[in-house]
């Protein structure tokens, strides 16, 4: 399977600018529009490359407006803490173990959003491994703490 870009985006810099992404990468987002569940897709470099509509909300940014997001941007974008408030480094939440260790992982922890709201989740995120063990990126899936979701702004 390939990707071709539209006819609107050929000889566009940021088109050319991007790497083609291999098909695991593909499915993983098609999957994820597709989920009710709030879900994010990474590449093997720790870029996050997809969110789907339900992760919007937790996320508090559509991914329209946010686009792909650097690995290194995301300390500054997201403020990750575990439960008792402190900070979480890359290698110790779900998608950094996956990332990393080439391994399902599972946590709570907390977030503080694009939109400035602090969301308490629980996350599991898995390795996407195509033939021979080649790591494309991750999977993160997640779902608000019940009765944690922050009220509205009015």
């Amino acid at each position: 399977m390939r990707t071709t870009a539209n006819a609107s985006s050929v000889g566009s810099p940021a088109v050319a600018a991007r790497s083609p992404k291999h098909v695991v990468l593909i499915l993983a987002r098609e999957f994820a529009t597709r989920l009710a569940t709030p879900v994010f897709v990474t590449d093997a470099a720790g870029n996050l490359v997809f969110f789907n509509e339900p992760a919007e909300e937790v996320l508090g940014q559509t991914f329209g407006e946010a686009g792909e997001i650097g690995a290194e941007q995301w300390e500054s974008l997201f403020q990750i803490e575990d439960m008792e408030g402190r900070p979480m480094a890359l290698e110790r939440i779900p998608g950094g173990i996956a990332l990393l260790e080439r391994r399902p992982a599972h946590c709570n922890l907390r977030i503080t959003a694009l939109d400035g709201r602090k969301r308490s989740l629980f996350v599991t995120a898995f390795p996407l491994l195509s033939r021979g063990d080649e790591l494309q990126g991750t999977v993160s899936v997640f779902w608000e703490e019940p009765g944690q979701a922050a009220p509205s702004p009015d």
